[in-house]
């Protein structure tokens, strides 16, 4: 199996957190061709970062979501990638993959609005880009609904997530006037998105039903409906023992594929063997 290969099964197998960094990491090779090697900075268009000025939200609303999928820079995304593969794996624990998609989407629009609004009463103008907003969200979810799971840490050793998360905001906090304004006022909202997510959910109200739909209207929209013909079926000793030797096998596939995502649940992909990646890669084509 080749790095390509082993990357689309990565991408098939993995979950939604492993996509999530597939399409930021694509996304921010794709975006060098906005990179001025003579100042070494991303330039983003105004048709793609979130830009502060209301004039521009209301001509360009789309930003609201592009912006969450672009970094600027290596360290940046690096960063926010590593938070969002702790935090994902961490709220997985609790609720399902179409919850946290749904909580990233929403936690970063609603971080990007709080940072609108911000700038607006400031009177300043300045332009965001970033997923930390909607990683905060998952994070903070995640501490609001288990505040007191057990986490090891190096060199630390084991603290409360509640802990960690505190921390986590106080230094967006203390930063707030010093640099980076509207990226820790992003962060900010995000962080109260994901309390009020999980307070309206331990309520009853599911505010990630509706990206849920909408997923399934795209899923529904690109995937090739099934045809079913017409079959004639002959009774016959000899096509009755293949059936059942067919059924046979396809009994025991199963059982190792389950056994298969058993062990990435648990230890991740990368814990499969040669032979179990080639057997996953083989029963997906």
């Amino acid at each position: 199996m080749n790095i390509l290969e082993d990357l689309k099964l990565q991408y098939k197998m993995g979950g939604i957190v492993q996509r999530l960094i597939f399409w930021n990491v694509g996304l921010f090779i794709l975006s060098f061709v906005f990179f001025s090697f003579e100042i070494r900075k991303f330039l983003y268009p105004d048709w793609l970062a979130l830009y502060s000025s209301s004039s521009h939200f209301v001509t360009k609303p789309w930003t609201l979501f592009t912006y969450m999928f672009l970094h600027d820079g290596f360290l940046h995304l690096l960063f926010n990638m590593l938070v969002l593969h702790f935090s994902g794996r961490l709220f997985l624990t609790y609720f399902t993959g179409r919850q946290l998609l749904g909580l990233y989407v929403l936690g970063g629009i609603f971080a990007g609005f709080v940072f609108i609004v911000s700038y607006y009463f400031l009177g300043m103008n300045s332009a965001l880009v970033g997923a930390s907003g909607a990683i905060m969200a998952i994070l903070i979810a995640t501490a609001t609904y288990a505040p007191y799971m057990l986490l090891r840490i190096p060199l630390i050793g084991t603290v409360k997530l509640w802990q960690v998360t505190f921390v986590i905001v106080l230094l967006d906090l203390i930063q707030l006037p010093l640099n980076n304004t509207g990226g820790h006022v992003a962060h900010l909202g995000g962080a109260l998105f994901g309390f009020i997510y999980v307070k309206l959910l331990q309520n009853g109200t599911d505010l990630s039903k509706g990206i849920s739909k909408l997923q399934d209207g795209i899923e529904n929209l690109f995937s090739p409906k099934k045809k079913t013909p017409f079959k004639k079926v002959h009774k016959n000793t000899y096509q009755k023992t293949t059936f059942t030797k067919t059924t046979q096998e396809k009994d025991i596939n199963q059982k190792k594929i389950d056994d298969i995502l058993d062990k990435i649940s648990k230890s991740g992909y990368d814990s499969l063997s040669k032979e179990e990646k080639e057997f996953l890669f083989k029963v997906g084509k």
